[in-house]
């Protein structure tokens, strides 16, 4: 099906500009215009799925231009997290917090 080929194609070409990272200013600046480029087209031109989708966009324009700019995340802070979570998972609840705090210091590598 014509439509659905050519639906898959700008999903595709979508996909690839949001997933850049750590751009430099000019790079920022060649996306921008590159993704409204194509919520033009998602609002005009292309099915109407695509129009939510473009409408989406917009409200997350600043923050898409910042994650393309500056990459920042918090997987570390989530990776203690999860490392926490299975110690108590595994303890099934420590009764004494100094114990389940050590614990935590060691899983995470501290030296004590």
């Amino acid at each position: 099906n014509p439509a659905i080929e050519l639906a898959y194609e700008f999903k595709e070409r979508l996909c690839g500009l949001l997933n850049k990272k750590s751009q430099t200013a000019k790079q920022c600046r060649d996306n921008i215009r590159k993704l409204k480029e194509m919520m033009k087209i998602m609002k005009y031109e292309a099915p109407t799925e695509f129009g939510k989708l473009a409408e989406t966009i917009s409200e997350w324009f600043v923050p898409i231009i910042r994650m393309w700019r500056f990459t920042k995340n918090n997987g570390i802070t989530e990776g203690f997290h999860r490392k926490m979570k299975l110690i108590q998972r595994r303890a099934y609840g420590y009764r004494n917090f100094e114990n389940y705090r050590l614990r935590v210091l060691v899983e995470c590598g501290v030296n004590l």
